[in-house]
């Protein structure tokens, strides 16, 4: 009996240590500053403790995520993104569960929430 609890608490242990599924396509669709509904698409794949990937903005621009993080099931990364001439980094920070990851998005001090998907 002691040895199946200890199989399971190590088990548990090492989800936690492997870290948050995030891998694959991720969308959320919000609304723009115009009023209308942009759909927003995010590529992940972790490698370790890295994550790298893309963010498709709604005029389908594909931008690279810089300095992904991974740890537990928390992620982190920015994306550098050009406003009329300008560049703008926005930093991204998400708790991932098995079918949404909740991100939260801090541009230029505004913070903004969004629910990610898994795209099917």
């Amino acid at each position: 009996m002691r040895y199946c609890v200890f199989v399971a608490v190590m088990l548990l242990v090492a989800g936690f240590a492997f870290g948050a599924d995030v891998d694959g396509k991720w969308t959320t669709t919000m609304q723009g500053m115009d009023g209308n509904e942009m759909t927003l698409g995010y590529e992940f794949k972790a490698e370790g403790a890295i994550l790298t990937g893309t963010h498709t903005g709604p005029d389908g621009n594909v931008i690279p995520i810089k300095d992904g993080k991974i740890d537990g099931n928390n992620i982190s990364f920015s994306i550098v993104i050009d406003m009329q001439g300008q560049e703008m980094t926005l930093e991204h920070k998400g708790v991932v569960s098995p079918n949404e990851i909740k991100l939260s998005l801090d541009m230029m001090g505004q913070a903004m929430e969004m629910v990610l998907k898994r795209a099917e």
